[in-house]
């Protein structure tokens, strides 16, 4: 059933699973509003505390990138404004929420094994509520019911401040004893859902956060989904943004990371060059620009964002960071053509030479697919030479992999699959190698680290350099929050380990 841009579908196959399903949901303002018994729309409250319910203890379990990352922390937010309890072990929860990604299959199959593992505890348990949120629900939306007919929401990337609604009346309708039958999906676009990524869920003495400052993708690249799932390119006002990065300073945070699906592309509609500047630039200047802010850094930009505006301000604003996320894709000009990526080899050597002419201790990495198809050895080579010449500190390299509705999926002369896996180890091994030399140099260099706290095992206390690279130290608690140097006496390929050069600590 279908009403308004929202969706309740009945499930497939249902009493395979459950109880066959029955009209169970409407959507009003995008509220999901239970029927009673009688077949009337039932009103509810939407308050999350209902009398004799404590059932109300969430867990949020993210696949994928730093901005799905973001996307939970603005939900868990919510919910607990709503008066839901986060808990970190799923074992623990009575609502399990999965944000899931789809840029690769391998992700997806991730989310769909999980959910069919806790469809299980659903059995045992009917008040027991599943839920897929994000790319993979915007991709697949009720058709994913016909693989998972026991998750009761599926809910799209633009619509995440929805959720804590919907689960409210999803539980109202429980509490009360009516049958829900139907699952709710609700993946329509949203106009402004981009502004809705802003309340964070701050951890005691949390020194580093992620501001979302764009969603959306109008790039098209031909191996990618995410123009599919994330939609077109939609920036947040510059004046909120800002304010959101004042308001984290305040409550400590020292190191912000800007997101956005093509960060460069930041507001690039809404606002004009100022004296040569981007609006992407004329941002970064404005967080710059708050006290008591140490670190700006950002992610994902793509190539042709990098105008000389941006690579000067490398050179003029020392907080933002001497790292650089630059996705290269292929070395080869024929397959960057073939992926619709508007730039050659060349022009993208010219920008690594640029940012490092600025900050020749620039930490790079970057990302490289394997196994596009129709790339043969002399582009592979091409590729892995280009990948020696950057001298990249880290890198995710990704085999190619299929996504149904991009123009890739419909390329001929796909590459077997052991042949993607020779490559990409053959990347990987010149990674390592890459790390391990950039990462000896630094031995015996005294390094700026922004001390976020103990470690995995709790024996040290770990934090980051401007660089980003992770150093791990015997300190104290009383460090959480600045900014200390660290002399570097080891290293591995993708770890620091030193010794802090302070006196009584």
């Amino acid at each position: 059933m279908i009403v308004g841009q929202c969706r309740a579908t009945r499930l497939p196959g249902a009493a395979l699973a459950r109880e066959p399903r029955r009209p169970a949901v409407v959507f009003a303002g995008g509220v999901a509003l239970p029927f009673d018994a009688s077949g009337r729309v039932a009103t509810w409250s939407g308050s999350a505390r209902l009398p004799g319910d404590p059932l109300n203890r969430v867990h949020i379990k993210t696949y994928g990138c730093q901005m799905n990352e973001r996307d939970s922390e603005a939900v868990a937010a919510m919910l607990r404004a709503r008066g839901y309890r986060i808990v970190d072990d799923e074992d623990d929860c009575d609502i399990l929420l999965l944000n899931t990604c789809s840029v690769r299959d391998l992700a997806e199959q991730k989310a769909i094994g999980k959910a069919g593992h806790m469809a299980a505890r659903k059995r045992r348990n009917p008040r027991f509520i599943l839920g897929v949120l994000g790319c993979m629900a915007q991709n697949r939306g009720a058709s994913l019911l016909d693989q998972l007919p026991d998750v009761d929401l599926v809910i799209g990337t633009q619509k995440f401040h929805q959720v804590a609604g919907y689960l409210d009346n999803l539980r109202a309708a429980r509490d009360a004893g009516l049958p829900v039958g139907q699952s709710i999906v609700d993946i329509a676009e949203e106009a402004g859902s981009q502004n809705a990524i802003r309340d964070h869920e701050l951890q005691e003495r949390q020194v580093s956060a992620l501001v979302s400052i764009q969603q959306g993708c109008d790039m098209h690249c031909a191996f990618c989904i995410v123009p599919k799932t994330r939609g077109d390119e939609r920036s947040r006002p510059m004046v909120d943004i800002v304010a959101e990065c004042r308001t984290l300073v305040a409550q400590g945070v020292r190191d912000i990371t800007l997101l956005g699906q093509i960060v460069t592309s930041y507001g690039r509609r809404d606002y004009a060059r100022d004296g040569g500047r981007s609006a992407f630039v004329q941002l970064l200047e404005k967080v710059h620009e708050i006290d008591g802010l140490e670190r700006i850094r950002f992610t994902s930009p793509h190539p042709c964002g990098f105008h000389q505006d941006l690579i000067e301000a490398y050179g003029r604003l020392p907080k933002l960071c001497e790292y650089v996320h630059l996705p290269l894709q292929s070395g080869s000009n024929r397959i960057l053509k073939a992926m619709h990526r508007p730039y050659t080899r060349e022009r993208y050597l010219e920008l690594l030479a640029a940012l490092r002419a600025v900050r020749p201790d620039m930490y790079i990495s970057t990302d490289v697919i394997v196994g596009f198809p129709g790339e043969t050895e002399e582009d592979f080579e091409q590729t892995r030479a280009l990948f020696e010449a950057a001298n990249y500190d880290m890198a995710y390299v990704f085999k190619y992999s299929i996504r149904t509705g991009t123009p890739a999926a419909e390329l001929g002369d796909q590459i077997p699959e052991e042949v993607k896996e020779a490559r990409n180890q053959t990347l990987l091994d010149l990674l390592a190698a890459n790390s391990r030399r950039r990462n000896d140099a630094l031995l015996g260099t005294v390094q700026e680290v922004l001390v976020e706290g103990p470690d995995k095992k709790g024996r040290r206390y770990m934090g980051r350099t401007r660089g980003n690279r992770i150093v791990h130290f015997d300190g104290s608690e009383r460090l959480i929050g600045q900014l200390v140097p660290v002399r570097i006496t080891q290293v591995t390929v993708s770890v620091l380990y030193g010794e802090l050069q302070l006196a009584g600590v």
